[in-house]
């Protein structure tokens, strides 16, 4: 069986990277599904639930918490990125340094983050000629389908190495998703993306609306739900911005950063994307009225306040 196969080994540990928002429910629930796993994350205290994850199901000693990236790599033919942009991708890989052959050769390495597909290839042809295998494996949803393992992935690599971390990697999606050599994964997912961002600000800019006028806003959300509009997204934004509920799910500066992608890649390719432009101007906003305010992290849902703020300047 190819050394570099993911299923060659099932007492194989799995190393994830990444314990953010969607790293730490992801792992979590390889964790539960039995995977045995070996983390690591920059803020060590983000490890933490992962250290008792075997009293919430997972196989005891199934998760062991690594010193550093090194220990991940040493022990793991499959690692899972999970991380926020493309400078914590090379940190984490020591790409650019003679650590990064060491550490990617004989390793499948799986990129689940949202990065430029440019950003992607790029990188699968590096680990390729390091002797490495690469995925590039996004996903659509967002804390709470990470939570529930109802993700949906987009993969695109090698075949036999899609195959491979589609198998493995099951417990966090509902579905996955192959789209071809890489960076196709990663176009779907900026494609799948503007229809959430204009989608969500879209109902924001409705919810906004309907208060302006009196309406019942329960009856409204009622509305929404029953209709040919409805949908996952929908349900569930309606309900934050019914409660004015902005804590995170999808924050604004990760929406602000898939917008700023898009954008890239619509311009590289001469598309337009007229929706977008104004959709990151008001997240933009959205972002900035939150540092005054001396608000935390928010989610896409707090953009209501940017389209809130521009009622004084129409009057």
């Amino acid at each position: 069986m190819n050394p570099l196969d993911p299923r060659r080994d099932l007492g194989t540990p799995v190393g994830f990277v990444g314990l953010g928002v969607m790293g730490l429910p992801m792992a979590l629930n390889l964790a539960r599904s039995g995977t045995p796993l070996v983390v690591w994350n920059r803020t060590a205290a983000r490890a933490e639930p992962l250290r008792t994850a075997g009293a919430e199901g997972a196989a005891e000693g199934a998760v062991e918490v690594a010193a550093d990236p090194t220990e991940v790599f040493r022990r793991c033919a499959t690692v899972v990125l999970m991380l926020a942009d493309e400078d914590a991708v090379d940190a984490v890989l020591r790409r650019g340094t003679p650590d990064f052959a060491t550490r990617v050769r004989a390793r499948t390495v799986v990129h689940m983050g949202t990065t430029s597909p440019e950003f992607s290839a790029a990188l699968e042809r590096d680990i390729r000629a390091a002797g490495g295998r690469y995925v590039e494996a996004p996903v659509s949803g967002s804390r709470v389908p990470a939570e529930e393992g109802t993700l949906v992935a987009m993969l695109a690599g090698e075949p036999d190495a899609v195959a491979a971390v589609q198998a493995l990697l099951e417990p966090l999606w509902r579905e996955a998703f192959v789209c071809g050599p890489v960076p196709q994964a990663l176009r779907t997912k900026l494609a799948v993306n503007i229809f959430l961002i204009t989608t969500v600000t879209g109902l924001a800019e409705a919810f906004h609306f309907a208060e302006r006028h009196g309406l019942d806003l329960d009856v409204f959300r009622s509305v929404v739900d029953t209709g040919p509009m409805a949908s996952a997204v929908s349900r569930g934004k309606a309900a934050k911005l019914r409660q004015r509920d902005f804590s995170v799910q999808a924050g604004i500066l990760d929406v602000l950063k898939n917008n700023r992608l898009i954008a890239e890649a619509a311009e590289r390719a001469g598309v337009a994307a007229p929706l977008l432009d104004v959709c990151h101007a008001l997240y933009a906003e959205t972002a900035a009225l939150a540092a005054e305010n001396g608000d935390g992290a928010q989610d896409m849902v707090a953009v209501l306040r940017a389209v809130e703020a521009r009622d004084h300047q129409a009057g």
